[in-house]
């Protein structure tokens, strides 16, 4: 017996090492998924559990894109660019939930899928769309701007990986940013022809792809 009390002795301080080791590989491996600016997941950590999420027939995909933004960076400074962006972050992903997921795709788009329980995702969207168009908190007044989201529901596009989805909501939020209108879902139309995924207007993208189909 006193053996085995001396041997399990001298293996808790191994094994408390290697909780602690463990603990801090999965804090390290959280940080890495989150983007430091906005503490939204990174892309690739939203491709992950945004794919979770889709299993669910309710969800909606959402892209949004910050309007204006070069002008907020050029005319207040990247301070107040940085600002602009880490209060969009913050509000959409209090608006998306814990049973959704919302990402920082690279400069001022962010994406998002969230649960729609009661078949209200338009008028969802639109007090979202008033809510990220809001003032920030601390900041000048004037450093506001709008943020055209397009979004699209999974359920109307069965065959669609998260890709596809991204892209009609994509494409929703272009002719939303086009047109003005602040939001616009994904009609039934094609995708766009696309070149390595990109839609018209971005770099990549063919001239004479065919208008989308979409609808307020």
């Amino acid at each position: 017996m006193n053996t085995m009390l001396t041997m399990l002795a001298a293996a808790a301080p191994v094994a408390s090492g290697w909780t602690a080791h463990t603990l801090w590989l999965r804090r390290r491996l959280n940080v890495a998924r989150r983007d430091p600016l906005t503490g939204l997941r990174t892309r690739d950590a939203f491709t992950r559990r945004a794919a979770a999420v889709l299993r669910d027939s309710r969800a909606v995909v959402v892209l949004a894109d910050v309007d204006r933004f070069k002008r907020i960076n050029d005319t207040f400074g990247h301070t107040a660019g940085d600002s602009l962006l880490k209060a969009t972050a913050d509000r959409l992903a209090h608006h998306v939930g814990r049973s959704g997921v919302a990402g920082r795709l690279g400069g001022d788009e962010f994406a998002a899928v969230l649960i729609d329980d009661h078949g209200t995702a338009a008028d969802m969207l639109a007090v979202l769309h008033g809510v990220l168009a809001r003032p920030v908190d601390g900041q000048d007044p004037a450093v506001h701007t709008t943020v055209s989201l397009g979004w699209v529901r999974a359920a109307d596009f069965p065959g669609d990986d998260l890709s596809a989805l991204l892209r009609r909501a994509d494409e929703a939020m272009y002719a939303a940013k086009q047109s003005s209108a602040g939001t616009r879902r994904a009609g039934l139309g094609r995708l766009l022809a696309t070149v390595t995924g990109r839609r018209a207007g971005r770099s990549g993208a063919r001239t004479d792809a065919p208008v989308v189909e979409v609808v307020a």
